[in-house]
């Protein structure tokens, strides 16, 4: 009784307390800090930070796949120089990335949705289907390789200082796992 009343008190006080993280491993296990347009959100802690692989390209993310899927997920951030079009533009070109189920429409497999994060328009489309994958998405020649079962979910984020768009696609189990981080982040953007 004793012994366990000395623990007690040891652990009340503080004295065997797990170390403190020091301020890079807090910032690991929050998730990388995204700032668009003067305004920042973290990612979920889980996605991996990429090297960038365009100017196109703000920020890129490896999302860790869901149990029973064979691929990641990727997460990118978008702002094109002189814009890319309306927001329902963007989600035409979305849709055109799949073929939708069997029995369905494009438009049946997509749902879309306006809102504002603070004071900033957001189109946001959920689309599923098979995916039209292609190494290099705006080159006309590249093949495109099928995935099954995948799933987009896109952002058109039109700011006073520009348009940029997000997009999350990979298998659809692991978006699904990832979707409400995904919107976290994206509501969060302060």
């Amino acid at each position: 009784m004793r012994r366990t009343a000395a623990w007690t008190l040891l652990f009340g006080l503080g004295l065997l307390a797990a170390p403190a993280l020091s301020p890079a491993e807090e910032k690991k296990e929050e998730g990388a800090a995204v700032e668009i347009a003067g305004v920042r959100s973290r990612v979920p802690a889980g996605w991996k930070e990429q090297p960038t692989t365009s100017e196109m390209r703000l920020y890129q993310f490896k999302i860790p796949s869901a149990k029973g899927d064979k691929d990641d997920a990727e997460m990118i951030v978008f702002h094109f120089k002189g814009g890319a079009g309306s927001a329902e533009a963007n989600v035409k070109r979305w849709k055109e990335m799949f073929v939708p189920p069997e029995g369905k429409t494009i438009d049946e497999a997509t749902k879309v949705e306006t809102f504002k994060v603070g004071e900033t328009p957001v189109t946001y489309a959920d689309v599923r289907g098979t995916y039209r994958y292609k190494a290099r998405p705006f080159d006309p020649t590249a093949k495109a390789e099928l995935r099954p079962d995948y799933r987009l979910l896109g952002v058109v984020f039109e700011s006073e200082k520009g348009q940029y768009f997000f997009r999350l696609v990979g298998p659809a189990a692991t978006v699904a796992a990832n979707k409400k981080g995904f919107e976290d982040w994206v509501k969060g953007l302060k």
